[in-house]
C-alpha cells in the first residue's frame, strides 16, 4: 500500500496512534480532576495513578530503543 510494507504501517499506526489515545486519556483525566474538584493533593493522585499504566508502556518503548531490540 503506497509502497510502505504491513511492519511500517503498523510500527506507524503504534507509535502515533497510542501516543494520540494516551493524550485524549490525560485530557479525560484532567477532565475528571476538574468535576470531582479534588484540590491539588487529590488531582496529584488522580493522575498518578490513572496514568501509571501509560508511563509503563512509554518505559517499554524506551528501554526496548535504548536496548536496540
Amino acid at each position: 500500500m503506497l509502497g510502505y510494507t504491513e511492519e511500517q504501517i503498523a510500527t506507524f499506526g503504534l507509535t502515533f496512534g497510542v501516543a494520540a489515545f494516551m493524550l485524549y486519556m490525560l485530557f479525560i483525566v484532567a477532565q475528571l480532576a476538574r468535576e470531582s474538584k479534588a484540590g491539588r493533593f487529590g488531582t496529584f493522585m488522580i493522575f498518578l495513578v490513572l496514568t501509571l499504566g501509560m508511563l509503563g508502556f512509554v518505559a517499554k518503548l524506551f528501554i526496548q530503543w535504548l536496548l536496540d531490540i
